[in-house]
């Protein structure tokens, strides 16, 4: 395989974005004419996996290049705290410039996670995060998830307000400092739409008539996927068949959810636009992806936090003057693939201790090439979850290994709705052997299942104790912006 050219990297990142809401994965709605486009010149990954499908261990991965049990970044309130070196750490101590602008979800700005020079950062509230994401396994039913999926409404939310000021801090920083540094430099913008609450402007939501939107798959309570841990998760943290949402409203929220995905594309239009006026479109990459999705209803589940294809898969685009144009990549990558392919791309190298990385470097398969045959690894040990999931994705298949629970497989190429569990058939059984084989090579599930509980358990003591955690809640709405954006 060629090697490439060193050039500029801009790596733009959303938070909760399911990889089916843009057009050019075949949305018949999504109105994304940006993110199209970026498609359209570049390629297109089908097959894109978070490592963890939360938002705080999803990025520590993807800063670090490797799997959360190894960093010890267990839920919403374990942020990285730069405990193994960041693609940030390499670029930096190879004389590139490095710049985030907006969500990173670490714990504090001062924090050695190898980006210094980070403009209106989000971290985790007050540098602890949410402890209640930490209550495992026997917690009190809550619905934080149902009630943000019940209350669509129209108007502004200060994650709008937030990423509208991101778009400007990053059309100023291209405009006024890019041309500063003669080493390639990678500008990291990272948005936060279109995670909850859902809200959307009148005219993004205009868009997107009632009657045009399609119902979640298996929406309705006689048909949600019968499954011990699923029933658990769902039970906990969702809603019973009780509590399922009317048929109206599940449409409102989708439309919204729809029209916010509009908002976030027209904030990358107008970094990319800026990017090509200035002349850097030349000499610069893009990459565009998500650090996890969002299950809009699918199985009777809101939120993330699950294996399925609405939580877990994730839009991956990139493009450049040395990207084949239109190009789709079929084989499975995930978020760890990041670390290699940016250290890669502005020019710098790996350190020997980047050895063990899971990654591989994407820039041959942006090119036409190959990339090697593997399995990718996502894993779960967060609220609501009674027991630890890992997943494996091959080319054709999802694996997926409760701990102390049956597991769950499913051919993605005949199923992409995941709608038959393949576990149950005898026929079933070599495979489930073989990836039963492949996990137990990446992790010990039962003992990465225990240590998650004992430090979850050490960090529930010193934030109170349960009782005080418990009354507390979970934070509702999502980890709040920087204050000049709240709500006034």
């Amino acid at each position: 395989m060629a090697t490439i050219d060193p050039l500029n990297l801009l790596l733009i990142t959303s938070d909760q974005h399911r990889r089916t809401a843009a057009g050019c994965y075949g949305h018949p709605l999504a109105h994304t004419p940006n993110l199209d486009t970026l498609a359209a010149r570049g390629a297109r990954f089908d097959a894109a996996y978070c490592n963890f499908p939360i938002c705080v261990p999803s990025r520590a991965s993807l800063a670090t290049g490797r799997y959360a049990h190894e960093l010890g970044v267990w839920d919403n309130a374990a942020p990285y705290i730069g405990q193994r070196p960041s693609w940030g750490h390499r670029l930096i101590a190879q004389g590139h410039k490095v710049t985030t602008i907006g969500k990173l979800h670490f714990r504090r700005p001062d924090d050695d996670t190898g980006f210094p020079d980070q403009r209106i950062p989000m971290h985790v509230k007050e540098g602890v995060g949410d402890l209640y994401g930490s209550l495992r396994p026997d917690v009190p039913r809550q619905r934080n998830y149902l009630n943000t999926a019940a209350n669509p409404r129209v108007g502004e939310s200060e994650y709008m307000r937030y990423d509208a000021a991101s778009t400007r801090e990053a059309v100023n920083w291209l405009a006024s400092e890019a041309p500063r540094h003669d080493a390639p430099w990678c500008l990291w913008v990272s948005y936060t739409l279109p995670h909850s609450p859902f809200v959307a402007s009148a005219e993004d939501l205009a868009r997107y008539p009632l009657e045009d939107m399609q119902l979640p798959v298996n929406f309705r309570s006689p048909a949600w996927p019968q499954h011990p841990h699923i029933d658990y998760i769902r039970e906990q943290r969702i809603q019973s068949p009780e509590e399922e949402l009317e048929e109206t409203l599940v449409r409102r929220t989708i439309a919204t959810y729809l029209a916010m995905c509009t908002y976030l594309d027209r904030q990358i239009g107008s970094v990319l636009t800026t990017l090509t006026e200035l002349g850097l479109a030349g000499s610069t990459r893009v990459i565009y992806t998500s650090d996890h999705g969002e299950m809009l209803g699918d199985h009777g589940m809101w939120g993330k936090n699950l294996m399925y294809e609405g939580a877990s898969a994730v839009p991956l685009l990139m493009a450049g003057p040395d990207i084949s144009r239109g190009q789709t990549v079929s084989q499975p990558i995930s978020l760890v693939d990041l670390f290699p392919t940016i250290v890669e791309g502005v020019g710098a190298s790996q350190s020997a201790v980047d050895a063990d990385l899971p990654g591989t470097s994407l820039w041959p398969a942006g090119r036409g090439d190959e990339l090697p045959e593997r399995t990718i690894f996502s894993e779960y040990h967060a609220s609501g979850c009674r027991e630890a999931m890992y997943m494996l994705r091959d080319s054709t298949h999802k694996y997926v290994h409760h701990v102390g629970d049956s597991p769950q497989l499913f051919n993605l190429v005949c199923d992409p709705d995941e709608a038959h569990d393949l576990a149950s058939d005898p026929q079933s059984v070599p495979l489930l052997n073989r990836f039963d084989r492949q996990l137990r090579a990446v992790v010990d599930p039962e003992a990465v299942d225990r240590a998650a509980k004992a430090d979850q358990a050490l960090r529930i003591e010193a934030g109170g104790g349960l009782g005080v955690i418990t009354k507390r809640g979970p934070i509702a709405g999502g980890t709040p912006a920087p204050d000049q954006f709240r709500e006034r």
